[in-house]
């Protein structure tokens, strides 16, 4: 198994521990008070390699310390704010610097996007925040395609990710379990890769880039 420790981080009332019991066990639960940390244990098979992952869930009042020493435990991490709640995005930009001064590898979640009457943080918003810190654009890669399988757009998110070290989307943890899926086997990936050596890395990279070469090749049902 192949050890892979990932840290969730946000506001409060963002949905972190939603997203965590929403990834772990597929059911939802809207309301949580925990006070102190919670690390979820599970295996997962992510491209034919079994990964040991450890998710930690991080109480929302944590002095910086704290916060810092998570994030050198840690080797991926997820930015979590609410479009209800315009506070939870500012904290953005705070979280990804303190990132940013050992790891690389992480991904940008608008949480609450069923939400769409309470919404304080506009698409637009989202959008050129992930621009300026450095985030791919993801939020709706699936629908430029038609008639694909849900594989080959994971496949082309990770490999847009591979791009530019990180990703960022926009989703619903209450009413879409496979979206929640999808962007933590996204960090997964990016972990796994950038635990990689150089070397490994540029090969896995061209294999990548051939097999959606091939998948492009032979759809001949693709709508763009």
């Amino acid at each position: 198994m192949v050890p892979v420790k990932l840290l969730i981080l946000g506001a409060q009332n963002t949905g972190k521990t939603a997203l965590c019991v929403r990834f772990i066990t597929k059911r939802f639960i809207g309301e949580y008070d925990h006070k102190t940390e919670v690390t979820y244990r599970c295996s997962r098979t992510v491209d034919q390699e079994t990964v040991d992952l450890e998710i930690l869930d991080l109480p929302c009042k944590n002095s910086v310390a704290s916060i810092e020493s998570s994030i050198r435990w840690a080797d991926g991490f997820l930015l979590l704010y609410s479009i209800t709640q315009r506070s939870s995005f500012l904290e953005i930009p705070r979280l990804k610097t303190l990132i940013d001064k050992t790891k690389q590898s992480l991904v940008l979640v608008a949480n609450k996007a069923d939400l769409e009457v309470g919404r304080k943080v506009t698409t637009e918003e989202g959008q050129r925040l992930a621009k300026d810190l450095g985030f791919c654009i993801l939020m709706f890669v699936q629908l430029l395609f038609r008639n694909v399988t849900f594989q080959f757009v994971s496949l082309l998110i990770f490999f847009m990710c591979l791009m530019c070290r990180c990703g960022f989307r926009e989703l619903s943890v209450a009413e879409a379990v496979l979206s929640v899926e999808a962007v933590i086997f996204q960090l997964i990936r990016l972990t796994l890769d950038q635990q990689r050596p150089l070397p490994d890395r540029r090969s896995y990279m061209l294999t990548v880039r051939h097999a959606l070469t091939r998948k492009l090749t032979r759809s001949k049902t693709m709508q763009w």
